[in-house]
């Protein structure tokens, strides 16, 4: 099964391809005019010279996948524009925006990675420390009406 991951290399082909290529002549294309491997587990994005079809390939460590999408209507505008290189890498936002016809040089979105306290580590313990430290006065009244401290 084809799985995209963001990890994941993406390389669109800036120039566009002659969509009567299958598998190998996409695979060649990859090793002579974008000089990468196609068995690298890299995803490669073609684009079809009218500029109404995307074609991807990859390789899963069985076999090579390809899978294409051709617009009912209108062209793909977005597609990289040749002079930039032969290739251009693209994360799995870009990928999405591209497929959907929308321009990822454009696109704004939240940062794809931050990071975030695991619990038990030393970073997480002092960030509740501190939040302990911020409740006022540190100090919950019990029912019975004795003082408790939080870090009982």
């Amino acid at each position: 099964m084809i799985q995209i991951t963001p990890p994941m290399r993406i390389l669109v082909a800036v120039e566009p391809v002659d969509f009567r290529k299958g598998i190998d002549g996409l695979a060649a294309l990859c090793r002579q005019a974008l000089s990468s491997d196609p068995r690298c587990g890299a995803l490669f994005a073609f684009c079809s010279r009218r500029g109404h079809a995307i074609k991807c390939l990859t390789y899963d460590g069985q076999g090579f996948w390809i899978c294409q999408k051709r617009l009912s209507r209108g062209r793909f505008t977005a597609w990289p524009k040749a002079g930039c290189g032969a290739s251009l890498r693209l994360n799995l936002r870009q990928l999405h925006l591209l497929l959907w016809n929308g321009d990822p040089s454009q696109a704004q979105a939240a940062p794809l990675w931050r990071r975030v306290p695991v619990l038990g580590s030393a970073e997480s313990l002092s960030i509740f420390s501190r939040e302990k430290a911020s409740v006022p006065g540190g100090i919950h009244k019990r029912p019975g009406g004795s003082a408790s401290s939080l870090s009982q």
